[in-house]
């Protein structure tokens, strides 16, 4: 899904800069903008966007969705940002202080409390900063430019660590988004960003268009950001509509019904243990000295079963209750195993939140594995069995509500980081080809 954010320069009531926004939108199939200073006065109502709904915001900061989507929850945390829900990504939008540094610094400490109190949940973080991350990004002439403080580059460092983002557009050669003639010299800043969750970068594209204030058909005075997420919206639902035109005729295709998630329908009926479960204890579970196993998402629990005919001290949880596995009082865990669960989950948030769960019945030095299905199977079965894409990967069935994701090892570690996770030193290799896999620690403090 096409993200746009952009600082309009207050020029959306102005119809020449309305039309060729709206053209350029079309062109590159933007389905959300993101826009600071899009119009003024700041309290007036929205200027109509073609083809767009006004999701919510007011001059300082605004929404539009494509019409087709369901609107997403718009709010604004205060004057400076607005925070904008995307299925299960959370976005923060800023336009920060143009005049001060002081004023900047302030609102990026603000800034990393919003993001840190997140927990874990995937963010992006877009809009005008009015500041160069790193000397190279701000020009006056062709000296560095003084506009930026120290004491903002220390709060957005202080920033990207604390919700664990990164500067996509932080290229060796910096690409400005801001260029005007001041006292007869160019000043030149990369100053339009996009922060992104660490473990997203591999999945999302963000490209820094100038022909939106270059162009011949050009309508602002910055770059526009392009960020191309793996995120599927809910389509948009009729309004005040008790059947739709179609349903009553049988032409045409009936409304989209939402989407029920049913990962529990991806369980095999096993009448053995799995390979990744053998694996564990003919490799792991000796050198790592481990005497209890909780299988997490244990399905019908074959695995649980291979563990205790291993003579280890076992138990199941699976959170689908025909299955018969409900959640143990027990926790402290020596070792739990994550088998083909993360691949089935549809979002990050959700495989970053299992693997919370999973953790919390570890002990402290205790170990978490987690076993995935790898890029390469996925895609190969995607192809062969006309997946259609959604989210970061595929529905497998769309009519079952099944989804699969290949998930690498880095993809794994990243996401168990979220959820307070760390690799293990030095484990024992498991013979498991055509899988992926990362064996993990629960930090003793």
């Amino acid at each position: 899904m096409l993200l746009a954010s952009v600082n309009l320069n207050k020029r959306l009531g102005a119809s020449g800069a309305r039309t060729n926004l709206a053209a350029w939108l079309r062109e590159h199939g933007v389905k959300i903008v993101l826009a600071q200073e899009p119009f003024k006065p700041a309290d007036r109502t929205p200027p109509a966007l073609g083809g767009f709904a006004c999701a919510g915001g007011d001059g300082h900061l605004a929404a539009w969705v494509s019409e087709d989507l369901a609107p997403p929850a718009v709010s604004s945390p205060a004057p400076w940002v607005q925070r904008v829900e995307l299925e299960w990504l959370v976005v923060l939008q800023v336009h920060l202080d143009a005049c001060t540094g002081a004023s900047r610094a302030a609102q990026l400490a603000e800034l990393a409390a919003m993001a840190t109190a997140q927990k874990g949940r995937p963010l992006l973080v877009c809009g005008d900063f009015n500041l160069a991350p790193r000397p190279a990004d701000g020009l006056f002439g062709e000296e560095t430019s003084t506009f930026t403080t120290k004491a903002e580059r220390q709060a957005l460092q202080q920033l990207t660590r604390a919700a664990s983002l990164v500067d996509t557009t932080a290229d060796e050669g910096p690409v400005f988004t801001f260029e005007r003639v001041f006292n007869g010299k160019p000043s030149r800043f990369r100053c339009d960003l996009a922060l992104l969750s660490d473990y997203l970068t591999a999945t999302t594209s963000v490209i820094a268009d100038a022909s939106t204030r270059n162009g011949p058909a050009a309508f602002t005075d910055h770059s526009a950001l392009l960020i191309d997420l793996p995120l599927t919206l809910q389509a948009a639902e009729p309004d005040d509509v008790l059947f739709a035109l179609s349903e009553l005729t049988g032409d045409g295709p009936a409304a989209p019904a939402r989407r029920e998630y049913q990962p529990h329908k991806t369980a095999m009926s096993r009448q053995a243990p799995s390979p990744a479960s053998r694996a564990v204890t003919e490799h792991l579970t000796g050198p790592l000295g481990v005497r209890s196993v909780l299988d997490h998402g244990c399905g019908r629990g074959a695995d649980v079963d291979h563990y205790r005919s291993a003579g280890l001290d076992a138990e199941g949880f699976d959170p689908h209750d025909d299955f018969g596995w409900p959640r143990p009082e027990l926790t402290g865990f020596d070792l739990v195993t994550s088998m083909f669960v993360l691949n089935v989950l549809p979002d990050p948030w959700q495989r970053i939140q299992a693997l919370e769960d999973a953790a919390s019945f570890a002990r402290p030095g205790g170990h978490v594995v987690v076993v995935t299905r790898s890029p390469e199977e996925i895609t190969k079965a995607a192809a062969g069995g006309g997946w259609s894409v959604h989210h970061d990967g595929f529905w497998s069935s769309q009519a079952k509500g099944t989804f699969q994701r290949g998930i690498t090892e880095g993809e794994i570690t990243a996401l168990a980081r979220q959820a307070g996770l760390q690799p293990a030193e030095g484990p024992p290799v498991l013979p498991l080809p055509g899988v992926c896999y990362a064996v993990l620690t629960k930090p003793t403090a």
